[in-house]
């Protein structure tokens, strides 16, 4: 298994369950799968170099996990599909 990051943005309109319940949600895909989470790092809310979808701010996420090549699969195709997902970033760590 390898070591990823996995950094995204969550619309900041939300309460902070709904924020809280996001991230539980992708760490839970990640344990599902075969994974392991190391850590979420909440970095909160934090302005954005452009408006995204007409908004400033977003709330920043870090996840470090270790999975496989089918966990990210899937983690880029749930990100993908929320609407309060701004944006997500995975990359590979060595």
């Amino acid at each position: 298994m390898a070591k990823y990051e996995m950094l995204y943005l969550i619309n900041n309109d939300l309460t902070d369950e709904a924020k809280e319940a996001k991230i539980v949600k992708f760490e839970d895909v990640v344990k599902s799968m075969g994974g392991s989470v190391e850590s979420s790092e909440k970095w909160g809310t934090k302005k954005t170099a452009y408006p995204i979808n007409y908004k400033n701010e977003a709330y920043f996420v870090l996840m470090t996990f270790e999975a496989n090549g089918k966990v990210v699969e899937e983690l880029k195709r749930i990100a993908g599909i929320d609407a309060d997902v701004v944006r997500r970033l995975i990359t590979k760590l060595n």
